[in-house]
C-alpha cells in the first residue's frame, strides 16, 4: 500500500503547530480568529508551495454549536465526521500522561490550492481503542473540559505532535508555534537535543536552549493576560514526568516561578518572536521587556474571503489577483457600476441568510452595519448601545440596519451577558432600527457578513486587539471599516479614504469612544451613504486597493518565509 505521507517527506522542512485550524466550514476544528488565521496560513502556504506541514487537533465534537433561546446563548456539541474529509494514518505514538500510555494517531487532510500544490495537515486524535474511555475523550472537544484536560490537550499537541512528525519520517528544520498552546513542543525538542549530545554536553542547559531557539518561531496573538495559559506546577507534575524532559528549576527559569506560563516558555525557547500587528508587537514588548518582538501583521486568504461577485470583477480586470493579491492595487481603476453591482449581489445573499436563519426581513435599500466576532468583554459589543436614545435619534434621521453574530466561550459569563444585552436591544429598538443576530457564527456566516454589509464596525478596548482580521475580509469586498484605532486598523486606516476611525486609539475612554462613534455615524458615515454615492463607491475602491492588496496572507507568508523560516 502506498504511504500517503511519502510525497511530502523529502521537501517538508517547516512544521506549523496550532491548537485549532479552520480548514473548511464542515470541519469543526476551530473556534474563531486564531483557527481561521491558521487555515488561511495553510491556504497561502499551498498557494506559495512552501515546504510546510501543519499540526493541530481533530476535536470530533468541535467547539460550540450556538443556539439562541430567549436571547441567551445555549452551547451544544458540534460533531463532524472526520472520515468525510481526512484519512487516518497507520502510524501512532504513545505519550505518558498520569503514568499511562496515551496513544495518539494522526489523520491526514490535504490542503490543495487551485494550482495543484498540496500542503499536508495532521489532525491528532486520541479516540483509539488502545486508550481508556477517559483518554479517548482528550481530543474530543476543542478547549473543552477542565484545566487538567486543557493541559492534556496541549501535551498531545506539543509532545505528541513532535513525536509523530519524527515517527512519520519528517525532517523538520523550523517549528512555528501559533500561540502558546504548542509551547510544550519546545520540551520535546530539548529532550531530542540532549539525546544527540555526549554526556557532558547533556548538562549544559544553555547550549540545549540555544539549539532549540534556533529552530523555533513563536507568534503570540493576544495582549490579554487571561489569554495566556498558566498551569500549576503540581498539576503539570501530576500529568507528565517533567524529569524526562527538563529539570524543574530550569523549567521555572524558562516558564515562571509560580506557574507554568506557556507564553513565557515559548518566548524563552524561540529565536524569532512576533506579534500580529505593529501595535500588538509594541504592546507585547512592554508586557515582556527584554525580548526582541518583531511585527508580522496578519493577513487573510484573499480568494477564500472574496465574494463570488467580486471574484468575477477581479478575474476580468486582474486575472492573477488570487495568487498575487498585490494586483488588487489596481482596483481603484474599476468602474463604479461593477463595484456597486457586485456589492448588491453580496448584500442580497446576506439578506437571504438573515431571512432564513433569523426570520427577519431587512431592506436592500438601507445601509447595514455589521458586527461579528468572539463575544467577550474587551471587544465592547455594547459600545453601539451606550446611549440608546441617541442611537434611535440618528436612525430616525437616516435609517440604517444592523446584523450581529458571535460565540461566547461556554464559561465566559461576560460574553454571555453581551449576547443577552444585544438581543434585548434588538427587541427594544425593533420599531426604529431593524436588527438581527445570526446564531452559530462560522466560516459560512462570516463570509456572508464581511461581503454583504455596508459598514464593518469594530470597537475593541485599546490596546487589547492584537490584530483583528474580519475587517481585512470586509475590505476585500469593498466594505468600509468604522473601527477603533487598534490592531491592524492602525496600519490600514486612512480617514475618509479606506474607512473611519473611532477615537484616537490612545486616550481611551468608553464614553468618549461611544460619543465619537455616534458623531461619525450621524455626521459622516450615513450622510455619505445617502447623499454622495459616488464618493462612497470611490472609498470602496480605495479599501480594496489599499487594504485588500496588502492585508492578505500571501504577503504575510512571504514575510514569515523570508524573515523567520530562512534566518
Amino acid at each position: 500500500m502506498t504511504n500517503p505521507i511519502e510525497p511530502y517527506l523529502q521537501r517538508t522542512r517547516i512544521a506549523y503547530f496550532s491548537m485549532e485550524i479552520a480548514l473548511r466550514p464542515d470541519m469543526h476544528t476551530y473556534s474563531g480568529g486564531l483557527g481561521v488565521l491558521a487555515g488561511d496560513t495553510a491556504r497561502s502556504a499551498a498557494d506559495l508551495e512552501l515546504p510546510m506541514v501543519f499540526v493541530s487537533l481533530l476535536t470530533r465534537t468541535g467547539y460550540v454549536r450556538q443556539e439562541i433561546a430567549g436571547g441567551r446563548q445555549v452551547a451544544r456539541p458540534n460533531p463532524w465526521r472526520p472520515q468525510d474529509w481526512a484519512t487516518p494514518l497507520d502510524t501512532m505514538t504513545a505519550i505518558m500522561i498520569e503514568g499511562r500510555e496515551v496513544w495518539v494517531r494522526p489523520w491526514l487532510y490535504r490542503e490543495i490550492c487551485p494550482l495543484g500544490h498540496c500542503i499536508p495537515v495532521l489532525l491528532l486524535d486520541t479516540d483509539l481503542e488502545q486508550n481508556s474511555p477517559a483518554d479517548r475523550q482528550i481530543t474530543s472537544h476543542l478547549y473543552g473540559g477542565d484545566e487538567a484536560n486543557r493541559l492534556k490537550q496541549e501535551i498531545v499537541l506539543g509532545i505528541g505532535g513532535g513525536r509523530l512528525l519524527q515517527a512519520l519520517g519528517f525532517k523538520i528544520r523550523t517549528y512555528h508555534l501559533n500561540e502558546g498552546h504548542a509551547a510544550l513542543l519546545t520540551l520535546h525538542l530539548l529532550r531530542q537535543t540532549r539525546r544527540g549530545r555526549d554526556e557532558d554536553a547533556a548538562h549544559e542547559h544553555g547550549r540545549d536552549v540555544a539549539a532549540v531557539r534556533e529552530r523555533c518561531v513563536f507568534t503570540t496573538h493576544t495582549p490579554v493576560e487571561a489569554g495566556f495559559d498558566r498551569f500549576p506546577y503540581g498539576l503539570v507534575k501530576g500529568l507528565f514526568d517533567l524529569g524526562d524532559y527538563i529539570d524543574t528549576a530550569e523549567l521555572k527559569r524558562l516558564a515562571g516561578d509560580d506557574k507554568l506560563n506557556m507564553t513565557k516558555l515559548a518566548l524563552n525557547l524561540s529565536g524569532y518572536v512576533n506579534g500580529v500587528s505593529k501595535r500588538h508587537a509594541q504592546t507585547t514588548a512592554k508586557m515582556f521587556p527584554g525580548y526582541d518582538v518583531r511585527a508580522v501583521t496578519n493577513g487573510v486568504h484573499a480568494p477564500t474571503w472574496t465574494h463570488a461577485s467580486f471574484k468575477r470583477v477581479y478575474d476580468g480586470a486582474m486575472p492573477q489577483w488570487a495568487v498575487e493579491p498585490e494586483m488588487l492595487e489596481r482596483a481603484d481603476q474599476l468602474s463604479d457600476e461593477a463595484i456597486w453591482s457586485a456589492h448588491q449581489e453580496a448584500k442580497r445573499e446576506l439578506l437571504a441568510r438573515v431571512k432564513e436563519t433569523a426570520k427577519i426581513e431587512l431592506r436592500p435599500d438601507l445601509p447595514i452595519i455589521g458586527f461579528a466576532r468572539r463575544m467577550t468583554e474587551y471587544k465592547r459589543a455594547g459600545l453601539l448601545f451606550e446611549d440608546v436614545e441617541k442611537l434611535a435619534e440618528i436612525a430616525r434621521k437616516r435609517p440604517f440596519q444592523a446584523v450581529f453574530a458571535g460565540l461566547a466561550h461556554p464559561r465566559d459569563e461576560g460574553g454571555h451577558a453581551l449576547i443577552a444585552m444585544i438581543h434585548q436591544r434588538i427587541r427594544q429598538l425593533s420599531n426604529t432600527i431593524p436588527m438581527a443576530y445570526l446564531a452559530n457564527y462560522d466560516m459560512k456566516i462570516a463570509a456572508n457578513l464581511v461581503s454583504g454589509v455596508d459598514v464593518w464596525l469594530n470597537t475593541p478596548l485599546p490596546p487589547l486587539e492584537a490584530s483583528g482580521t474580519s475587517g481585512m475580509k470586509a475590505a476585500l469586498n469593498g466594505v468600509l471599516n468604522l473601527s477603533v484605532l487598534d490592531g491592524w486598523w492602525v496600519e490600514g486606516h486612512i480617514e475618509g479614504v479606506t474607512g473611519w476611525a473611532i477615537g484616537d486609539g490612545e486616550d481611551v475612554s468608553h464614553r468618549r469612544d461611544a460619543d465619537d462613534l455616534y458623531r461619525k455615524l450621524d455626521e459622516v458615515v450615513l450622510p455619505l451613504w445617502y447623499d454622495d454615492r459616488t464618493r462612497w463607491i470611490w472609498m470602496m475602491k480605495q479599501a480594496i486597493s489599499k487594504c485588500g492588496s496588502y492585508f492578505n496572507s500571501t504577503r504575510m507568508m512571504r514575510r514569515y518565509a523570508s524573515e523567520a523560516y530562512l534566518h
